[in-house]
């Protein structure tokens, strides 16, 4: 699934120029938004995964009161696109904490890497990550591959599984390899709905297609449930008569 990135342009034609960019690049392309109240209705109904953010907006907001509300109420990074680089806007643009900030003019190559290097320090400033492999969103996460990030939605994992230091993301579409521990990893699921069944396993119980004793089968696969985690499994799952 592709990161989808969202423009905040007061200019329609930079914002239609920007938007046709990040398309070449690659990327899922959000409806655009040119004030802070569009903005924050766009965010809501789109869920963007990264935010470019111009600075000079219509109405009283600008989108730096905007980056502001966006830290308060989301999990979404954002970086600052402006014409204005003097030393009273940068500081004031500096207290939002923006992952990156491109004076304009500026070219793909430009934007194309203050994207990744956004998406890369995010995941580095999570705490107790040792390889920034992976970036946690609200209902994603964003696994490395190569020198990009792979968006995959919770929904779309089926299990994971321990090989020693790495942890295997199996999915509906492909499996993703992680450096990290299980218990590390699990810290950023949803504990009700990811749940380990053995030492090495660990699953989506809204995935399970068959439940036993000793055993459940995921997407035609069967994994051991160890009797040490066995009560809570049955527990969390939902029993016809």
């Amino acid at each position: 699934m592709k990161i989808k990135v969202a423009v905040v342009e007061d200019e329609v034609i930079i914002a239609d120029n920007l938007c046709a960019i990040l398309s070449d690049l690659g990327y899922d392309v959000a409806e655009p938004a040119s004030s802070y109240e569009e903005a924050l209705l766009m965010i809501d109904n789109e869920k963007p995964d990264l935010l470019l953010l111009d600075i000079q907006l219509k109405g009283k907001k600008d989108g730096i009161d905007l980056a502001m509300e966006i830290r308060a109420r989301y999990r979404i990074p954002y970086i600052f696109l402006t014409a204005n680089a003097d030393a009273a806007t940068v500081q004031r643009a500096k207290q939002a904490g923006p992952a990156a900030y491109l004076v304009k003019p500026f070219n793909k190559n430009d934007l194309y890497t203050s994207i990744e290097i956004c998406l890369h320090n995010n995941a580095e400033n999570k705490p107790n990550k040792e390889q920034a492999d992976s970036l946690i969103m609200k209902d994603a996460i964003f696994i490395r591959e190569g020198s990009s990030f792979q968006k995959v939605k919770f929904a779309d994992i089926l299990y994971l599984e321990s090989e020693h230091v790495y942890v295997q993301v199996h999915t509906t579409e492909k499996k993703y390899l992680i450096r990290s521990s299980m218990q590390q990893f699990l810290e950023y699921f949803d504990p009700e709905k990811m749940l380990r069944i053995h030492r090495s396993y660990a699953i989506n119980i809204e995935r399970v297609q068959t439940l036993h004793a000793e055993y459940v089968i995921i997407n035609g696969t069967e994994l051991p449930v160890s009797k040490n985690y066995r009560e809570v499994l049955f527990s969390r799952v939902k029993l016809g008569g």
